[in-house]
């Protein structure tokens, strides 16, 4: 029996494996459709800004009791796995709390750090629940949270709450099995644990083939529901599990308000100015190549493959908590922008194009794009650009990088911006003011300055 136990699990262990490979294989490959960008400068620095938002979530704790909950999880999350490879080698090997004999008294010690973890997690999952589910918070709530993506969290938190009532009675059970000293729980002395022995008495009345029934589905229970889960995440929201450590790393360096300008466009004011123009890397080819006509490049992002690799690992980081939709000005005030909505959107038509592209299908040529099938105009021209959801956002993400290069398509590509816009920009463009009023008259209002009475004198 224990040798197809063992078959059994291995089997198992290379099935999520698979699974889990292949699916970040294909988030990696669709990550990869985005344009190239270069984040490798300032290295230290990148570490920092990782270590405080991503492993210390630095950013939530402007909300102290949710962020300090948020933590328990967190932490339980990375911890317990630590558990997990105790399971994983007994599975193998089929031996019993293998780690037990090596670290003696320190065994039970450690048990209870990751009981008492379990035991934080489980509350703080309950109370999750119901902040969700019965207190129905507003950012829950939102019209882009439709029945998928509050199902998903509903799904996360009580797998949760099942693998760690799963984790306290399975040791409970081992502890009673252990002090009857049936089988081979009887050369484990590592029980009872900090948080299990109160559930003890719940199996003291069960005959010795029940509780070793028990006992092994808990255990399995546990182990098979944590395979599942980790290959699970990776299509949900918790994906962020992951990729907040490297999507912290990639930050963007650059205070916080400073757009990247486009290249071509500066070269062109500066020539407007009068100012020497950035000049041009060229290399020369060691053989003569036949002439192709330069390829034109587009003015922002009508669809993904315009947008960055960090833009699409950005959409792919969203944990959908809604802090930066919470924050938004433009949305507090009735308007259509959710830059929660933004990133899910973006994430959405990733996802789409990934699936044709693996299925052999025409991939970023479907007839759909970013703008307009998935995001409208509407949304893009209600953002004020004042950076509140990058500032709120606890993994770095920046919608507003996204909403930029859309509205410059929008601007530049489709010239559909609202007339006063396009008013704006062609001052701009020939008086170098948003006024139609000559460079050359730009100081005439300072003269009058002097013609005014300064409490009723004239000086």
């Amino acid at each position: 029996m224990t040798y197809i136990s063992q078959i059994l699990f291995f089997i198992s262990l290379l099935a999520v494996i698979y699974f889990f490979t292949k699916r970040i294989t294909r988030i990696r490959k669709n990550i990869q459709l985005g344009k190239p960008e270069d984040r490798s400068d300032n290295p230290s620095e990148r570490f920092k800004i990782m270590a405080m938002v991503a492993l210390g979530q630095k950013k939530m704790f402007d909300k102290p009791l949710v962020a300090f909950m948020h933590l328990v999880i967190y932490l339980g999350f990375l911890i317990i796995n630590i558990e997990i490879l105790e399971i994983v080698f007994d599975g193998l090997l089929g031996t019993h709390r293998l780690f037990a004999p090596f670290l003696g008294t320190f065994y039970p010690i450690l048990i209870g750090i990751f009981e008492f973890l379990a035991v934080g997690v489980l509350v703080t999952c309950i109370i999750f629940l119901v902040r969700r589910n019965i207190l129905k918070l507003k950012r829950f709530q939102a019209y882009e949270l439709t029945k998928w993506p509050r199902t998903d969290a509903n799904i996360i938190l009580i797998t949760e709450i099942l693998l760690m009532l799963a984790f306290l009675t399975w040791n409970a059970s081992d502890s009673v099995l252990q002090q009857r000293g049936v089988g081979h729980y009887a050369n484990v002395n590592a029980g009872p644990f900090l948080f299990s022995q109160f559930l003890m008495p719940l199996f003291e009345g069960w005959s010795d083939t029940a509780l070793i029934a028990y006992e092994r589905f808990a255990w399995w229970f546990h182990i098979l529901g944590v395979f599942a889960f980790s290959v699970y995440v990776t299509y949900s929201k918790h994906l962020h599990i992951f990729l907040a450590f490297p999507n912290t790393y990639f930050s963007k360096l650059a205070p916080k308000g400073k757009f990247q300008n486009m290249p071509v466009v500066t070269n062109e004011v500066k020539m407007m100015l009068g100012l020497p123009a950035e000049p041009a890397i060229e290399t020369a080819p060691e053989t003569p190549q036949p002439e192709t006509p330069a390829e034109i490049g587009r003015f922002g992002a009508k669809d993904i493959n315009d947008l960055t690799w960090k833009h699409l690992m950005d959409a792919y980081s969203c944990t959908e908590c809604g802090r930066c939709t919470e924050a938004c000005p433009a949305n507090i005030t009735g308007k259509k922008l959710s830059p929660r909505k933004i990133m899910m959107d973006t994430r959405d038509r990733v996802e789409e194009v990934g699936r044709s592209l693996e299925k052999g299908g025409p991939g970023i040529e479907d007839g759909k794009s970013l703008i307009d099938t998935y995001i409208s105009r509407e949304e893009l021209l209600a953002c004020t650009t004042c950076n509140a959801c990058v500032q709120a956002c606890p993994v770095n993400i920046n919608p507003l990088d996204i909403i930029i290069e859309l509205r410059r398509y929008m601007a530049m590509e489709d010239a559909k911006v609202p007339g006063s816009w396009g008013a704006m920009f062609s001052n701009i463009e020939n008086n170098m003011a948003p006024w139609k009023f000559s460079p050359s008259d730009r100081f005439n209002w300072a003269d009058k300055l002097k013609e005014t009475p300064v409490n009723g004198n004239k000086e």
